[in-house]
C-alpha cells in the first residue's frame, strides 16, 4: 500500500478519486509541526536555530499518520507546489522521521487524472532550498513580532502587535488618510456643446446630435482645471453667443483592444475585489476550494505561463462553439514582467477549458461559482482575436460673430482677449467583438455622423457645467494589493494574509464602501515606528529584504547570515528605545470637560486599542474609564442599531433595584446596564439581539443562533441562553452534517468548513 499525503482533507478526496485502491490518500490538516505560539523559541545565540513543537491540535491526526506510515510500503508527499507546500513536507518527513533523501515529493499545477499520473511518475526529493526559503521568512517574521509587539504594549498599549510587511501595509493606508485629509478642492468648469449636421444634410447623415467639449482656446489644448469659476465660463458663453460651428478636422482610425493576460494572484485578487466585490481573503478562500475539488490550476502564482495542453483545448472550444474568427492560428503566450516570478509555474486557469461556467453551476455553492466563471472567461478571453473599434475624433472651430476680446477684458491667461474656441467630439464604434464577446469589459459606444470638413453644424444646446476636484480615494482591496506589488510588499501568496491581519488587529477597519479606513491607534504607532524604527516600514528596504529572502529559494545562499544582518542592528536599536522613548510623549493625554462620576476628578481623553476613550485622571486610585460617544467602536452609541435597542428596551426594568435600564455600549457591543449606578451595578448582555443568523438552534429547536461577542471574541449561540448553553466558535453554515445532522460551521483559521461536533471530523 502506498500513502499519498497532503495537507487539506479535499483534496486527499478529490486526488482519491483517480487513485487506484491500492494508494491510501490522507490529509495533514496543514502543518503538522510549528513554533510555539506561547514563546519566541528560536535560539538567537546558535544560528537562529528554530525549535519546532506539534501542536496540540496536530497530535492527534500525526498519531494517525504515523500508524499509516508503519504500514505503507511507500511514501508520497504531495503537499501544495509553493515553498509553503515545501515546508509542509519537510515537516512531515521530520516528524514521520523520514529520511527527506529517501521521500518521494511529488508537485503538480492541477487535480486532474492526468496531472497526478504524471506527477507519480517524475517524484522528486524535497528542496531544501525552498523550505530554507520558508523558514527563513518564518523566523525573520517571528523575530520582528515577538521583539516589537512587547516594545508597543509598553510604550502604546497593550494588545498591539507589530509586523515586518503588516506594518508597511499599515503605513501606506495611514499616509493615504493624511492625503485625503490635507486635500484641498478646487472648482472648475467645462463647456459642452449638443450639435447635428445642418438640415440640408440630415436626409445624408440622420438626426444624430452629438455632445462635443470645447478643448481649445487660441489654439492652445486647455488644461482640465483652466476654466477655473462660473464667471470665466459665463464670460466664453457669451462670446460663443450666435457663432456658427464648422468641422476643422476628421480623423478616423481602426484600433484593436488586446484581451487581458491570464490571472495571477494579485491580478485574481484585484478583479474579483472590483468585479464581484470580494475580499482578498474571500477571494483566496474560495480559489483554494476551486483548486481543491479540481476546478482550477493551483492559486498561488505570479506566473503567466499557460500550458500547450491547455491552449490547444482553447482553440479547440472556441473553433466549435464560437467560430474560425474567435480563435488564435498561433497560441498567445505571455511573458511575466515581475522580477523573481516562477515560470516553470502556470497562471490561474480552469483545469478543462471546455468545462464552461454554466455546465459547472450545479456542482458549486454561488460564491464559487462567480469566481469560477470570472477565472475561466480570462484564461478563455487571452486566446481571442483582438476586438477591433472604430475611433473617430471630430474637432470643431467656431466663428464668432464679434470679437471675444472686446467681452472677456476681465480675466488673465487664455481666456482674456481669446480670439478662437474649437471644440472636440470622440465616438467610437465596435466593430468586431472578438474577446469581449466572453469577458465583458466596459465598452462604452458613442456614433458620431458622417460628417464632411467644412460643414457647417448646427447648435442644439451650449451649456456650462461645475466640477470639483476629489481627494484619492482610501484603499480597497484591490487598489492596496496593487500597491504591495508595486512596492514588493509582501509576495502573492501574503496579500490576503496581510489585510486580514491588519483588519484583525483593529488597524484598520471597513468604512461604509468596504474601503480600508486607518483606526486612531494605526496613526500613533505608524509614526512611532517611522521615527523610531525607519527600516520596519520602509517600502525599499522591504522590498530589498523580499528580494534577499527570495535569494535563498533561487539559489545557495545561507540563511542565516541574512536574518543576522537585520536581526543584529534591529535588537540593538531596540534596546535602546526602551530607555530613550517616554509613553506619555507618545500617547499625549488630552482635556475633557467630563468629571468622573465615581470620584470627581476630571476625565481625560487617552488612546488605547481601540481608540479614544475616558479615564480618570486620579488613577490609579480611581480606575473608572467611559467609552466616547462619535469615536472608534463607540460610535455605535450614535448608530441606527443603537437607536432601534433603545426603543425596544426603553421600559426595561433591573430586576434587582427597579430602576429602569439604560443602553450602554463597551469594548464588546452594546448592553444593558442599571441607571442608578454605581449603587446597583446590574448588567444585562443584549449583544446578540442584533446579531441574527436566521438559524434555527438544532438542541432546543426553539431558539435562534445568533452572534455574540467575549473576551475571546466572536461566537454563535442560541438566544435562549441560560436554557440551551448551545455555542460554536465558526459561524454555521445553516446546513447540516451528511454524517452526523449537526451544523456545520466556518473555520476562519483553516479556511474551511466542518462539523461543529467535535467526536464527528467531517470536512467539506
Amino acid at each position: 500500500m502506498k500513502l499519498v499525503i497532503v495537507e487539506s482533507p479535499t483534496k486527499a478526496k478529490t486526488i482519491a478519486k483517480f487513485l487506484g485502491s491500492d494508494f491510501n490518500v490522507e490529509s495533514s490538516f496543514g502543518h503538522v509541526r510549528d513554533l510555539p505560539v506561547s514563546k519566541m523559541s528560536i535560539d538567537i545565540e546558535h544560528d537562529f536555530e528554530p525549535k519546532y513543537i506539534v501542536p496540540i491540535k496536530a497530535k492527534k491526526n500525526l498519531k494517525i499518520l504515523q500508524a499509516l506510515a508503519k504500514k505503507s510500503d511507500k511514501i508520497i508527499l504531495a503537499t501544495d507546489e509553493d515553498r509553503e507546500g515545501e515546508a509542509i513536507a519537510w515537516h512531515l518527513s521530520e516528524a514521520l522521521k523520514i529520511d527527506p533523501k529517501n521521500a518521494d515529493r511529488i508537485v503538480f499545477h492541477e487535480i486532474t487524472k492526468s496531472a497526478i499520473e504524471q506527477a507519480l511518475e517524475h517524484p522528486r526529493k524535497i528542496d531544501m532550498k525552498l523550505v530554507n526559503a520558508q523558514q527563513a521568512r518564518r523566523i525573520l517574521d517571528r523575530l520582528v513580532g515577538y521583539e516589537l509587539s512587547p516594545f508597543l504594549w509598553k510604550k502604546v498599549a497593550r494588545g498591539l502587535s507589530a509586523g515586518r510587511v503588516q506594518s508597511a501595509a499599515v503605513r501606506l493606508i495611514v499616509e493615504r488618510e493624511r492625503e485625503i485629509k490635507k486635500f484641498i478642492t478646487n472648482e472648475y468648469w467645462d463647456i459642452t456643446a449638443l450639435l447635428s449636421p445642418s438640415p440640408c444634410q440630415r436626409q445624408d447623415h440622420g438626426e444624430i446630435p452629438f455632445l462635443a467639449r470645447l478643448n481649445k482656446i487660441n489654439n492652445k489644448t486647455i488644461d482640465k482645471l483652466e476654466i477655473k469659476n462660473e464667471e470665466q465660463a459665463t464670460e466664453i458663453l457669451t462670446a460663443l453667443n450666435g457663432a456658427e460651428y464648422l468641422v476643422a478636422n476628421l480623423e478616423k482610425k481602426q484600433t484593436k483592444k488586446q484581451p487581458p493576460k491570464p490571472f495571477t494572484t494579485s491580478s485574481l485578487q484585484q478583479t474579483a475585489n472590483r468585479w464581484l466585490g470580494f475580499s482578498a481573503k474571500q477571494t483566496m478562500l474560495v480559489a483554494q476550494q476551486l483548486y481543491e475539488i479540481g476546478f482550477i490550476t493551483y492559486m498561488r502564482t505570479d506566473s503567466l505561463n499557460l500550458s500547450d495542453n491547455f491552449l490547444s483545448q482553447a482553440a479547440e472550444y472556441l473553433t466549435a462553439n464560437l467560430g474560425a474568427a474567435y480563435a488564435l492560428k498561433i497560441p498567445r503566450r505571455f511573458k511575466t514582467k515581475s522580477k523573481g516570478a516562477q515560470e516553470a509555474h502556470e497562471a490561474i486557469r480552469p483545469s478543462e477549458a471546455s468545462r464552461a461556467p454554466e455546465s459547472a453551476a450545479d456542482k458549486l455553492n454561488p460564491n464559487q461559482n462567480k469566481l469560477y466563471k470570472l477565472i475561466w472567461q480570462r484564461a478563455i478571453a487571452s486566446q481571442m482575436s483582438e476586438a477591433i473599434v472604430d475611433t473617430t475624433v471630430i474637432d470643431i472651430d467656431t466663428k464668432l460673430p464679434i470679437l471675444a476680446k472686446q467681452i472677456c477684458q476681465t480675466n488673465v491667461g487664455l481666456i482674456a482677449g481669446a480670439k478662437s474656441y474649437q471644440f472636440r467630439s470622440n465616438g467610437q464604434i465596435l466593430k468586431f467583438d472578438g474577446y469581449l464577446k466572453i469577458y465583458p469589459e466596459k465598452n462604452q459606444e458613442i456614433e458620431l455622423p458622417e460628417l464632411k470638413i467644412k460643414e457647417k453644424l448646427e447648435l442644439e444646446e451650449i451649456k456650462k457645467e461645475q466640477h470639483f476636484t476629489k481627494p484619492p480615494a482610501r484603499y480597497s482591496d484591490a487598489g492596496l494589493v496593487k500597491e504591495l506589488e508595486k512596492y514588493g510588499i509582501g509576495r502573492p501568496s501574503t496579500y490576503a494574509p496581510i489585510i486580514a491581519t491588519i483588519v484583525d488587529r483593529n488597524y484598520v477597519r471597513r468604512d461604509q464602501n468596504k474601503r480600508l479606513e486607518p483606526t486612531d491607534i494605526a496613526f500613533v504607532v505608524n509614526d512611532l515606528l517611522v521615527e523610531h524604527f525607519p527600516n520596519i516600514v520602509d517600502y525599499q528596504f522591504t522590498a530589498k529584504l523580499e528580494n534577499d529572502l527570495d535569494s535563498i529559494a533561487d539559489s545557495e545562499v545561507k540563511w542565516q547570515p541574512i536574518i543576522k544582518e537585520f536581526y543584529e542592528p534591529f535588537h540593538a536599536n531596540l534596546e535602546n528605545k526602551y530607555k530613550a522613548i517616554n509613553k506619555k510623549d507618545i500617547m499625549p493625554e488630552e482635556k475633557s470637560s467630563e468629571v468622573c462620576d465615581k470620584c470627581g476628578a476630571p476625565m481625560i481623553i487617552k488612546t488605547g486599542r481601540y481608540g479614544k476613550f475616558l479615564a480618570c485622571s486620579a488613577f490609579p486610585e480611581c480606575k473608572n474609564i467611559k467609552s466616547m460617544p462619535g469615536t472608534d467602536k463607540n460610535s455605535q452609541a450614535d448608530s441606527q442599531e443603537i437607536k432601534e435597542l433603545k426603543e425596544k428596551y426603553k421600559d426595561q426594568v433591573c430586576e434587582k433595584c427597579g430602576s429602569a435600564m439604560a443602553i450602554k455600549v463597551g469594548k464588546f457591543g452594546p448592553f444593558l446596564a442599571c441607571s442608578a449606578y454605581p449603587k446597583c451595578k446590574n448588567l444585562k448582555n443584549i449583544s446578540g439581539d442584533n446579531n441574527s443568523t436566521n438559524i434555527t438552534c438544532l438542541v432546543c429547536r426553539k431558539g435562534e443562533i445568533v452572534q455574540k461577542r467575549s473576551r475571546r471574541g466572536i461566537f454563535y449561540a442560541c438566544n435562549q441562553y441560560p436554557t440551551c448553553k448551545t455555542a460554536f466558535w465558526g459561524r454555521p453554515t445553516g446546513e447540516k452534517c451528511p454524517d452526523c445532522e449537526n451544523l456545520l460551521i466556518e473555520d476562519a483559521k483553516k479556511n474551511e468548513i466542518k462539523c461543529s461536533n467535535k467526536n464527528c471530523g467531517y470536512i467539506k
